[in-house]
């Protein structure tokens, strides 16, 4: 069922514009979402970062809105999407992903996940081949090592017993770069907004899932085309991290994009913006 919270104006050239949110019922649970764009164009289906929210996409907007139609969503415990009992499982989330597309009725669609989002774009690209035209991984990782279990653990516990804030700082510093975090102080501040707001039950549900990570069989069943970008200073998913995916996915491209750490989409839009459409572009079609 389609809860409308929203009003959508037709704009001259057929480009639909929200003026408030929408949710929808999908997959058993409540999500939020927006999509805006000419109505006959191609969709991209925008899947953010763990702590953050379909917000994080605002340097992408200006640039695909006019050539494509643009889904962005609140995975499951993130944003204006309901926090259903955790743990959870990538498996899970990517079936939001599917509930979402078919109760909107969309039959194909780009994906373009970062981080989180990659790991749900790299399921969705093995086991829904059929819903997706191409797929982009960026800032993400396939499998998560035994020596970050702990490290895992203890920020669920945080997140749980003192709350996003505490985690905040931290986040924010792996995310960015250090030239970055002096001079753009409110992008900077955006995007800590974003994670301080993040639901604690939320982030430990979807943290659970990437403390279990370990997807990299699913990778050899990807036929789809695959773009990889990744930022050369993300201590987070490092280069390395896309390299094992470029290699076990045939039909994909790796860009290293300098001077960005895990957010690369808002430290160096104007390149990530460029091998993006560039990408989409080149498959519109497929």
């Amino acid at each position: 069922m389609l809860a409308l919270t929203n009003r959508v104006i037709l704009l001259k050239g057929g480009i639909e514009r929200k003026e408030l949110e929408v949710q929808i019922q999908a997959n058993g649970i409540s999500i939020g979402y927006d999509i805006e764009g000419p109505v006959d164009a191609p969709v991209v289906t925008m899947s953010h970062s763990l702590a953050a929210n379909r917000y994080m996409w605002w340097p992408q907007m200006n640039m695909l809105r006019d050539k494509y139609r643009i889904l962005t969503y609140d995975t499951r415990g993130h944003g204006d999407t309901e926090v259903s009992k955790g743990p959870y499982s990538i498996a899970a989330l990517a079936d939001d992903v599917i509930g979402l597309l078919n109760a909107l009725e969309i039959n194909k669609t780009h994906f373009v996940g970062l981080s989180m989002g990659g790991m749900i774009g790299q399921l969705l690209a093995a086991r829904h081949s059929d819903k997706l035209l191409s797929v982009s991984l960026c800032a993400t990782s396939c499998q998560m090592g035994s020596e970050m279990e702990p490290v895992w653990d203890q920020r669920i516990k945080n997140a749980l017993i003192n709350g996003m804030s505490t985690l905040a700082e931290t986040t924010i510093e792996r995310w960015f770069t250090e030239p970055f975090l002096t001079n753009n102080k409110n992008d900077v501040e955006r995007i800590s907004q974003m994670i301080k707001a993040t639901s604690n039950e939320g982030f430990a549900s979807c943290g659970a899932a990437i403390k279990a990570l370990d997807q990299i069989k699913d990778l050899e069943r990807i036929m789809i085309p695959a773009l990889i970008l990744v930022g050369a200073d993300d201590p987070s998913t490092p280069p390395s991290a896309s390299e094992i995916i470029h290699k076990h996915v045939r039909n994909s491209e790796m860009h290293i994009i300098k001077s960005a750490s895990h957010l690369l989409n808002i430290e160096q839009a104007e390149q990530f913006n460029e091998k993006l459409l560039v990408f989409l572009q080149k498959h519109d079609r497929s």
